[in-house]
């Protein structure tokens, strides 16, 4: 059976659920710019591709994948197996001109947009997003473990049946919520949860680099996702439902799942 090629653009940072099998969430882009999200991923099967082959986000892979039946939204697939071909990186070169080519084929400007085609019959559940400006970035306190109930179906799942070590050494609970706040072409303004894997990892390192002070890492974590960022690169949101709100017909059923995030250009002045 042909496989299909998708370019992995978002991880999101493994969180317990009763579904368990949405622990792990991909997603990415097809050749044609329209968007897909594969699940589950073992979490094991993650690392090996990045202990074996350097496996990054925004390299194209070809997946033998089949439309998910107990997921009314339209990009979610799982994989017929996990034999993943790895073809091409896409790198950041001329400010990631390649990228941009691929993940900024299809981008929504306006909330009330976005919403209204979430909901049915298109069901749409992943989409680009461009801010016309980011107003505030917030972190807030969150339970530092698992919840004891989470902790026994982590357990149980199969997803962590190649893992010999515990999983809960494994992916460590961040005791921290994000959010961005924004505003779209009309003004309208959006707080929204990060759930990327990135801003986790990056909580984690600086961290480890600030000798344990949470405050300082705190401290880096916002001054990379809002003064550098709002300051020297151009902001896309990658947006995702979550099945349960978006079942449930929620106001805003999504969430921030990446940030696309290439250098601003620079405008050559002209000498007159």
């Amino acid at each position: 059976m042909a496989k299909t090629k998708v370019l992995i653009s978002v991880t999101t940072y493994p969180l317990p659920s009763r579904s368990y099998d949405e622990l792990v969430c991909t997603a990415g882009f097809l050749e044609d710019g329209s968007w897909i999200r594969i699940y589950p991923v073992p979490l094991s099967f993650l690392k090996d591709l990045k202990k074996n082959v350097g496996f990054k986000k925004y390299t194209w892979i070809e997946i033998d994948l089949k439309v998910r039946t107990d997921d009314f939204r339209p990009e979610s697939h799982s994989p017929n197996s996990y034999d993943i071909k790895i073809l091409d990186k896409i790198d950041t070169k001329n400010y990631w001109r390649r990228r941009k080519e691929i993940c900024l084929k299809n981008i929504y400007t306006n909330k009330a947009k976005f919403i209204d085609d979430s909901k049915s019959p298109t069901n749409v559940s992943l989409v680009t997003f461009k801010p016309s400006q980011i107003t505030r970035f917030e972190y807030e306190a969150d339970d530092a473990e698992w919840k004891n109930e989470w902790k026994e179906l982590r357990k149980q799942t199969d997803l962590f049946a190649e893992i010999e070590s515990d999983p809960e050494k494994l992916i460590p609970k961040v005791p921290y919520k994000f959010y961005y706040t924004f505003e779209d072409d009309q003004g309208v303004s959006s707080r929204l949860m990060i759930e990327d894997w990135e801003i986790f990892q990056l909580y984690w390192n600086c961290l480890k680099d600030s000798n344990e002070d949470e405050k300082i890492a705190l401290a880096k974590v916002e001054e990379k996702y809002f003064n550098q960022f709002t300051k020297e690169h151009d902001i896309y949101l990658f947006l995702g439902t979550t099945m349960q709100w978006h079942r449930r017909r929620a106001t805003n059923p999504f969430v921030i799942i990446g940030v696309f995030y290439p250098k601003l250009e620079k405008q050559l002045s002209l000498n007159l």
